[in-house]
């Protein structure tokens, strides 16, 4: 058995839940939360919730912990503290900045003997090897990504963190005409301008200032400066009511071409559609703890991606089972 640990419980949290109940080769031993952990009721009631300054008494109770902050200011600090303690998951996903994130993981694992695996999920994540495997297959070709329409959490998380700011939800939309080129052959050039836009439902604060809100969203760095944005500013009665789902997907697709003219053109599209973006991300994040509990065990420490680790390594399935019913 995997013993999983999580720290923070929001939507992701819950997740990580959900999905280690499915799991029957991980249990979920404790849950780690810098709120009063009398006011955070989870699904399990035989999992205790404590507050993240106990973390350290868990150092030889728990195999993976799974973080489930965000990455704009949390995983920054936490996956490298935790990294020190534990075997370590994240989702971080500013994808500009995951070079210098995995620098700083990288040294605290490996200082401490852990593993830790550092963007885990979709894009980054699933997205991530799709675009490996096809510019490997296809050398000569481009690489295409959309997402959405869908709410980005990410994205979200990063707006309820501006002053003012009381409740967000952010949709990311692809350009439809953009969307049909690609996949149509065209192999379009396209700034990151003209493959999505950006819409922003805000609840502010009593007395914030709009227009100071909408700057900030607007001009923020590596989220919504380099988009068309549109920002809402909205009742939180609205936002409960019409933004409550958490659907999202996206598409990632490589167009290339073969031959000694380059005469046969290929488009290989990998997609999802998500009901949930944070119950598929944990799944994600699950598949991974169970792998990095597998490099430990091997001594294989360090800072790693998705990238780095063999598919066999997610499954809960012997090599035998996988070269029989999946390959």
């Amino acid at each position: 058995m995997t013993r999983i640990g999580i720290v923070g419980y929001g939507n992701l949290g819950r997740g990580v839940e959900i999905a280690t109940k499915e799991a029957d080769d991980m249990e979920l031993v404790a849950v780690f939360t810098r709120r009063d952990p009398q006011n955070v009721s989870i699904i399990s009631k035989d999992v205790p919730v404590l507050k993240v300054d106990d973390v350290e008494e868990w150092k030889d109770k728990i195999d993976v912990m799974i973080l489930c902050g965000g990455s704009a200011t949390d995983l920054p600090v936490q996956t490298p503290k935790f990294a020190q303690m534990f075997n370590v998951i994240d989702s971080f996903d500013t994808h500009a900045r995951i070079p210098e994130h995995f620098a700083n993981v990288d040294k605290s694992a490996k200082d401490n003997n852990k593993v830790a695996i550092i963007s885990v999920g979709w894009d980054p994540g699933m997205f991530s090897l799709n675009r490996v495997y096809a510019n490997a297959i296809l050398p000569n070709g481009k690489d295409y990504t959309f997402w959405g329409k869908g709410v980005s959490q990410g994205h979200s998380d990063a707006i309820r963190r501006i002053k003012g700011v009381k409740n967000a939800k952010q949709y990311t939309i692809p350009v439809e005409d953009a969307l049909e080129a690609v996949r149509s052959g065209k192999n379009p050039e396209l700034t990151t301008r003209q493959k999505h836009t950006r819409e922003c439902f805000v609840v502010l604060e009593e007395g914030a200032d709009a227009k100071f809100v909408e700057n900030e969203i607007k001009t923020m760095p590596n989220y919504f400066d380099e988009y068309n944005t549109t920002v809402h500013f909205i009742s939180e009665e609205e936002l409960l009511k019409n933004h409550s789902g958490m659907a999202h997907g996206g598409v990632v697709f490589r167009s290339g071409s073969t031959g000694l003219n380059h005469e046969n053109k290929h488009i290989i599209e990998y997609s999802l559609k998500l009901d949930s973006n944070p119950e598929f991300t944990t799944s994600v994040l699950v598949a991974y703890a169970r792998a990095a509990h597998r490099l430990a065990n091997e001594g294989s420490f360090g800072c790693k991606t998705v990238l780095d680790i063999a598919p066999s390594y997610l499954c809960n399935m012997s090599g035998d089972e996988l070269r029989a019913h999946l390959l």
